[in-house]
C-alpha cells in the first residue's frame, strides 16, 4: 500500500521518466472493480487527458499527483498501483486505466483491493487530498517534536499508538506499514495507549518516526511495496509479512502477529513488552 516513502520514490521516478511526455490515447477498463475509485466519470478521461503533456509529479501523503499541461492532474492514492511499461512491452492482462504516450511507452493502473484514479482540471474535491497537501511531512525539518507532541495532544482519548498514528491520516502517508518498524526502533508496542508513554519514550519514538521514514524513502520504499517499474523497494523490512518467520533482529525472540484494528500488526514481546 501507497505510504509516504512510496510516493516520494514514485513521484521522483515519474519525474524522471514522464516529464515531456504528451498523452496519445486513454483507455478505460478492461476489467471493472467496484472498489476503484474515479473523479465523476472515468469516460471523461478520455477528453480531459488525450494531448496533454506531462509536466511533473508531487508525491504527498498516500497520493501520487501526476501534473499535465492545461492545470490537469493524475492522482493515485493508497491501494492503487501505477507501472511503466516501454514501447513494445507487453500490456497487462487486466487494467482500470492504461494511458499510452507519443512514444509508445505506456502506464497502467491495477487496484488489487480497493484504490483510487483520480484524473481533474483544478483542484480535486477530496478531503483527504487536501489535508495531506496542506500538512508537514515527517521527512521537512519543520516537522519537530512540538509539532509531533501537538499530534499528541490534539486526541484527547487515551488510544493506542496504533490508532494515533495509523488511523485517521493525523500524519498524512504513515499507515500500518511503516509503523511497524518505526514502533520496533523505539521499543513501542502498537496496543500501547498514548497517555502511558514517558516524555523520553515519546522522543524515541520522535526520532524514530524521522530516522526510519527517511531511510525508506532514501531506499526506494520498503521491500513489501513495488515502485513505477514493478520493483521492489530496497529497505529490507524489519517488521513484515516477508519477516514473520524470522527472529527478533534486536534480541532474537520469535515476532509475533495479530490482527488488531482492522490489520496486521507485528511486535516483539520482549523488545516491545506492554
Amino acid at each position: 500500500m501507497l505510504e509516504i516513502p512510496e510516493t516520494k520514490t514514485i513521484s521522483r521516478q515519474v519525474n524522471e521518466t514522464l516529464k515531456d511526455k504528451v498523452i496519445e490515447k486513454v483507455l478505460l477498463s478492461n476489467s471493472p472493480h467496484k472498489f476503484t475509485f474515479y473523479n465523476g466519470d472515468p469516460a471523461e478521461y478520455v477528453k480531459l487527458l488525450q494531448g496533454k503533456k506531462i509536466l511533473s509529479a508531487h508525491g504527498h501523503g498516500m497520493f501520487v499527483d501526476v501534473h499535465c499541461e492545461n492545470d490537469t492532474c493524475i492522482t493515485i492514492s493508497d491501494g492503487t498501483n501505477m507501472r511503466f511499461y516501454l514501447a513494445g512491452e507487453n500490456t497487462p492482462e487486466k487494467y482500470q486505466l492504461l494511458i499510452s504516450f507519443n512514444d509508445k511507452s505506456f502506464i497502467a493502473f491495477t487496484v488489487a483491493m480497493y484504490g483510487s484514479i483520480y484524473a481533474f482540471k483544478g483542484t480535486l474535491d477530496n478531503s483527504y487530498h487536501r489535508g495531506s497537501l496542506n500538512s508537514l511531512s515527517p521527512l521537512e525539518n519543520d516537522f519537530n517534536e512540538a509539532y509531533f507532541d501537538s499530534i499528541f495532544k490534539s486526541v484527547s482519548k487515551d488510544i493506542s499508538l496504533k490508532a494515533l498514528l495509523a488511523t485517521e491520516q493525523r500524519i498524512p502517508g504513515l499507515g500500518n506499514g511503516c509503523l511497524q518498524d518505526i514502533l520496533l526502533q523505539a521499543g513501542l508496542h502498537p496496543k500501547q495507549k498514548k497517555n502511558t508513554i514517558s516524555d523520553l519514550k515519546k522522543s524515541d519514538l520522535f526520532h524514530s518516526l524521522k530516522t526510519t521514514l527517511a531511510k525508506m524513502t532514501e531506499m526506494g520504499g520498503r521491500d513489501t511495496e513495488k515502485d513505477f517499474f514493478g520493483r521492489a523497494g530496497a529497505y529490507k523490512t524489519l517488521l513484515s509479512k516477508n519477516t514473520l518467520a524470522n527472529p527478533c533482529p534486536f534480541c532474537g525472540n520469535t515476532i509475533h502477529k495479530e490482527q488488531y484494528l482492522g490489520g496486521a500488526i507485528y511486535f516483539c514481546p520482549v523488545c516491545q513488552a506492554l
